[in-house]
């Protein structure tokens, strides 16, 4: 899904981009192929814990230019991934050591929860 996005620089900041449809959503990057790449994440954290149905539709390119926060400034389309909010469970096949699964599923039976559900949740609350 392209979404309108209104790029800000000054001669001393890294590139800042703000997407109307996005309230508060305001990805950067030192340079504009790293704000472009941060959209995709600030989107998705913007969206976190909210309801997949409260996903904006994106704004006519019109509007936005026509807005204050654009005038002078680059606007660009900015292509959304919206699979992250697919609530769909898919089947997958995984290679994992004979040691590592014994130890995921004690893990899992000590919580309660199948394999699947055990790695799912470890692997949505770890911090890297």
């Amino acid at each position: 899904m392209h979404f309108p996005m209104i790029i800000y620089k000054s001669s001393n900041s890294a590139y800042g981009g703000l997407l109307p449809d996005f309230p508060g959503c305001y990805p950067m990057g030192d340079t504009l192929d790293m704000l472009l790449a941060a959209v995709q994440d600030a989107v998705e954290t913007w969206m976190e814990g909210e309801d997949p149905a409260l996903f904006p539709l994106p704004s006519l390119l019109e509007s936005v230019q026509s807005s204050p926060e654009a005038q002078g400034r680059v606007l660009l389309l900015v292509d959304v991934d919206t699979a992250f909010l697919e609530k769909v469970t898919e089947r997958v096949n995984i290679t994992v050591p004979r040691y590592a699964l014994a130890a995921i599923d004690k893990m899992a039976k000590i919580r309660g929860l199948s394999r699947s559900a055990y790695m799912v949740r470890s692997s949505l609350t770890s911090q890297f």
